[in-house]
C-alpha cells in the first residue's frame, strides 16, 4: 500500500504553516513534504516533526527569485555559483531534518536554460549530495502550470538521468503533470518505475483531490503497488473545499493516509 505525504505548502492552509504539522498528523499522515522550507529555522521545523511523529520526505531546492518569476537555477548558464549555494543550503536542511530526497528545480527556457548547463550542474550536485547521503530528483512539469519550465516530458528526464550517470539522481513522477502534458499515465508508471523514487498526485483538470477528475486514482494506486514501489506519494493538490473535508478521497480510493 502506498504511503502518503501531506504537502504542507498546499494543504492545511486553514492554519499557519508551523501548525500544519500537527494538523497533518491528526489527519493520519506519517509523512510531509514542503515546497520551500527556508523561511523557517531548521530547529523550528525539527521540533514540529518530532512533536508530531512525522517524517519530512521531500522539498525543493531554492528557486532563485520567485517574485521575479524564477523557477529554479540548475539549467541557467552563468548562475552556477548561485545554484551551488542554493544546493548547499538545501542539503543543510535535509541533513539536519533527516530528509532523504531533494527536488532540484531546473529553471525556465526564457531565462536562458540550457541542457549543457543542466547536465553539468546536476553532475556536480549529485556528487556533492552523495557525500550527505541525499538523493536528488528531477521532475517534468507541465507548461500550463509553469510556462517555459525547462523539463516537461518524462522521456526527457530519463535521458538527463542517464546522461548525468550518477546513482543518486532519479525521477520525481508527478502524475498530475504527466497527465496534463502527455497522458498515458498507466503505461508511464510501468515504464519509469525503475527510475521513480517519489510520486506526487492531484487530479486534472483543477489539480484537486484524487477522487474527482480525469484519472482513476484507486486503480493507479494498485498499479503503483504492483511495481513494487515502497516510497512516498506526495499529496500536492489544491483542496477543493476544506482540507479535512477533502481527505475523504482516501476512503473512496481504498487507501489509508498513514
Amino acid at each position: 500500500m502506498p504511503r502518503f505525504a501531506a504537502n504542507l505548502t498546499m494543504m492545511f492552509n486553514e492554519v499557519p504553516f508551523l501548525d500544519r504539522f500537527e494538523a497533518a498528523a491528526k489527519a493520519g499522515f506519517k509523512g510531509v513534504e514542503i515546497l520551500f522550507p527556508y523561511e523557517y529555522a531548521i530547529d523550528e521545523i525539527a521540533a514540529r516533526l518530532e512533536a508530531n511523529g512525522l517524517q519530512l520526505v521531500l522539498f525543493n531546492t531554492p528557486p532563485g527569485d520567485w517574485n521575479k518569476g524564477e523557477r529554479g537555477l540548475a539549467a541557467l548558464p552563468g548562475r552556477e555559483a548561485e545554484f551551488e549555494a542554493a544546493l548547499r543550503q538545501a542539503l543543510k536542511y535535509a541533513e539536519a531534518l533527516g530528509c532523504p530526497r531533494i527536488h532540484v528545480m531546473a529553471g525556465l527556457v526564457h531565462h536562458g536554460a540550457s541542457r549543457a548547463s543542466y547536465i553539468a550542474n546536476l553532475k556536480k550536485a549529485a556528487t556533492i549530495a552523495r557525500d550527505h547521503g541525499v538523493e536528488l530528483l528531477i521532475e517534468p512539469i507541465n507548461t500550463r502550470d509553469i510556462p517555459g519550465f525547462f523539463l516537461n516530458r518524462t522521456s526527457e528526464a530519463r535521458a538527463v538521468i542517464y546522461e548525468v550517470g550518477e546513482p543518486n539522481l532519479k525521477l520525481q513522477f508527478d502524475i498530475y503533470h504527466r497527465q496534463v502534458m502527455e497522458g498515458d499515465v498507466a503505461t508511464a508508471i510501468r515504464e519509469y518505475a525503475p527510475l521513480t523514487r517519489h510520486y506526487q498526485l492531484a487530479n486534472p483538470p483543477d489539480r484537486g483531490e484524487p477522487d474527482e477528475g480525469e484519472l482513476n486514482y484507486a486503480w493507479l494506486f494498485r498499479l503503483i503497488d504492483e511495481t513494487g514501489f515502497d516510497g512516498w506519494i506526495g499529496c500536492e493538490y489544491r483542496p477543493r473545499r476544506g482540507t479535512i473535508e477533502g481527505l475523504k478521497w482516501a476512503e473512496r480510493c481504498g487507501v489509508c493516509l498513514g
